[in-house]
């Protein structure tokens, strides 16, 4: 089969949607597929993989970044970028692919051909952009939004985006989605929560929870190096963005709350996007570390803690921490509800909750059968989100549709 992705980015872009769709490209070329990937030009070629064949689309958005709600990357938009469009009607009759597999915004500026009524089309949801015009399902300052609503949007993008971009990227949200229900053939959205926050059911159309994942070997390998960076013994980890949103500020009052004497280190990997100049005493923080240093960091972790507040879609490294071994602090928002059961594959605390987060911690720190014992039913259940599990997934979706 000929399938042709749609995707923002690809690497050397690195995010978790651009290892996503790098790691499910990969996966269908070993299958036998001949997969292309349609991206956005970043001005340096893609990474160049086996049986992938990546074609750089030029933007608007390269041209005049200002026009984008993020200029130093400019991504795509809820309407149709006419020089994509262009891009990918060439493209579309130079590949003539059986399926078209989109991630993202960047399938509104497929839309707009007749190819996209013609050719069986997927579309993977990895967040909340099909009603929110901020992706992210939060309002303001104020936690979990209840659903689009016009003035409460309003409100929201343009704290979001400013008041130039945002009622215009809002608008943008909602007149594009009747024409998305009617062109996509399958929704597929990462989990069920991103399913049903996308309001799907009630829209009518067809979906199906195919869910992030992680490559196959991270489960089969038997031991890790171990990085130098990490701390010499026992340590809590945590990767992410350093924000409050990941639920940093809540562990780092939690971990505070621990007895001084027992406590192992506590290592947070990510991007600062909070106030880290007052960190309690064993615990710091590292910048830029690459993927395998990150899995290096879970795999020799005494537990990983991840207790997210907002409705994450499905944070991979949550995955990645069942997948190699850490027993898992974490809270039931967005996809993580579909991944763990509490006191069964990993402690699942109420978010922004310290008083729990402070008592799991002190349970994994002092119970080591308690590690255990959830770090190997966690292993047994991430078995549902391997790369290779996946990959059947979409062939038996694009097998339907084509």
């Amino acid at each position: 089969m000929r399938i042709l992705m749609l995707a923002q980015f690809y690497p050397p872009v690195i995010g978790g949607e651009e290892r996503h769709v790098r790691n499910l490209s990969v996966e269908l070329a070993a299958r036998g597929h001949d997969v292309h990937v349609a991206c956005l030009d970043v001005g340096r070629p893609p990474v160049a993989d086996p049986g992938v064949t990546v074609h750089a689309l030029p933007s608007i958005g390269a041209k005049v970044p200002a026009l984008y709600p993020t200029a130093d990357r400019p991504l795509s938009l809820p309407v149709p970028d006419p020089a994509v469009t262009r891009a990918l009607s060439r493209l579309v009759a130079e590949v003539r692919p059986d399926v078209v597999h989109a991630h993202n915004w960047i399938i509104n500026s497929y839309l707009p051909l007749s190819a996209a009524r013609r050719l069986p089309l997927v579309y993977s949801l990895h967040d909340y952009s099909h009603i929110c015009p901020t992706k992210r399902l939060m309002y303001l300052d104020e936690g979990l939004c209840s659903g689009p609503a016009p003035r409460k949007c309003f409100t929201c993008s343009t704290d979001w985006y400013g008041a130039g971009r945002g009622p215009v990227i809002q608008a943008m949200v909602r007149t594009g989605r009747p024409v998305r229900n009617r062109v996509v053939d399958v929704f597929t959205p990462v989990s069920t929560f991103v399913g049903e926050a996308n309001q799907l059911t009630e829209q009518g159309v067809r979906w199906q929870v195919v869910p992030n994942f992680v490559p196959d070997s991270l489960l089969s390998q038997s031991s890790v190096p171990r990085d130098p960076a990490l701390p010499p013994g026992d340590y809590l980890f945590f990767a992410g963005d350093l924000s409050e949103q990941k639920g940093v500020g809540t562990l780092l009052a939690a971990y505070a709350r621990l007895d001084d004497q027992t406590r192992p280190e506590l290592l947070m990997v990510g991007r600062p996007a909070t106030d880290l100049s007052a960190l309690p005493a064993g615990a710091r923080f590292e910048e830029k570390w690459d993927h395998e240093r990150v899995v290096s960091g879970f795999a020799h972790a005494r537990a990983a803690v991840l207790p997210s507040q907002w409705p994450d879609p499905c944070p991979t490294t949550v995955l990645e921490a069942m997948a190699l071994g850490a027993p898992l602090v974490t809270t039931h928002m967005g996809g993580i509800a579909d991944m763990v059961t509490d006191g069964d594959s990993a402690l699942v605390v109420p978010p922004g909750d310290v008083a729990a987060t402070t008592a799991a911690l002190a349970r994994l720190v002092a119970e080591g059968g308690l590690g255990q014992r959830l770090a190997a039913r966690a292993r047994v259940e991430v078995e549902r989100y391997l790369q290779s599990r996946v990959a059947a997934d979409f062939e038996e979706i694009y097998a339907s549709v084509a």
